[in-house]
């Protein structure tokens, strides 16, 4: 992802902000689902294609700023292969934190519900911990390898990826710690029990580790040729 040059308060506002439109999105339009059909197919639907398009305009709009990662993983893999100074990826990390909380409970309170509930839809075991690995796996690996190789389409990438990631995997790609973590205070379709975000997270960060390590491989003859 492009370097931002803007200063570290304005990175971290964008990426509250981000993460924020990106999570009320996901809710609003999870609980929007329940109230339209009781067709789980057609729930899943209405929850994939408003989070996909949100995160096309999401990342279009706010990566000059920050760099629109939106997802603590995100964050640690570029700190690592970066060598990020440590006070920076906190500071994005605790702001796309705070954002998807408040992004919570701003869809709830568009839908009239209590503006934290915790959520009550179990996900856990064995085959939904590899789905986040995967999740994970596949969305840090398309945000480098597509900011190696085609950078104006990563909005784009990233937000097909989500798309199709709902629909192969079967937690139904989470792939964000922050977002894990908000979605377990709406009691409604997108929700995940707070006792089962654990497993999801460790799983998130697992994955996106063993892109970095394998991408770094694909890519290395091709930064070797650029420098």
């Amino acid at each position: 992802m492009r370097e931002p040059q803007v200063d570290l308060g304005r990175q971290a506002v964008a990426e509250a902000l981000g993460t924020g439109l990106l999570v009320a999105v996901v809710v609003g339009s999870g609980i929007m689902a329940e109230r339209l059909t009781d067709d789980m197919a057609l729930m899943l639907l209405g929850n994939t294609l408003p989070t996909g398009a949100m995160l096309v305009v999401l990342i279009a709009l706010l990566g000059p700023l920050s760099g629109a990662h939106f997802n603590p993983v995100v964050t640690l893999v570029l700190a690592i292969r970066d060598r990020w100074a440590w006070r920076r990826g906190l500071a994005y990390i605790a702001s796309q934190v705070a954002g998807g909380l408040a992004g919570t409970m701003l869809a709830q309170a568009m839908f009239g519900a209590p503006l934290l509930e915790l959520a009550g839809q179990a996900r856990s075991g064995a085959g939904l911990w590899l789905a986040e690995g995967v999740a994970g796996f596949g969305l840090v690996a398309t945000i480098l390898v597509g900011s190696a190789l085609a950078r104006p389409a990563l909005p784009w990438l990233v937000g097909l990826y989500i798309v199709a990631g709902y629909w192969f995997t079967a937690s139904t790609c989470f792939a964000n710690p922050a977002v894990t973590l908000a979605r377990a205070f709406t009691d409604s379709f997108s929700g995940i029990r707070l006792g089962d975000t654990p497993g999801f997270i460790l799983a998130q960060i697992v994955g996106a580790l063993l892109a970095l390590a394998l991408t770094g491989w694909l890519l290395r003859p091709l930064e070797e040729q650029a420098s």
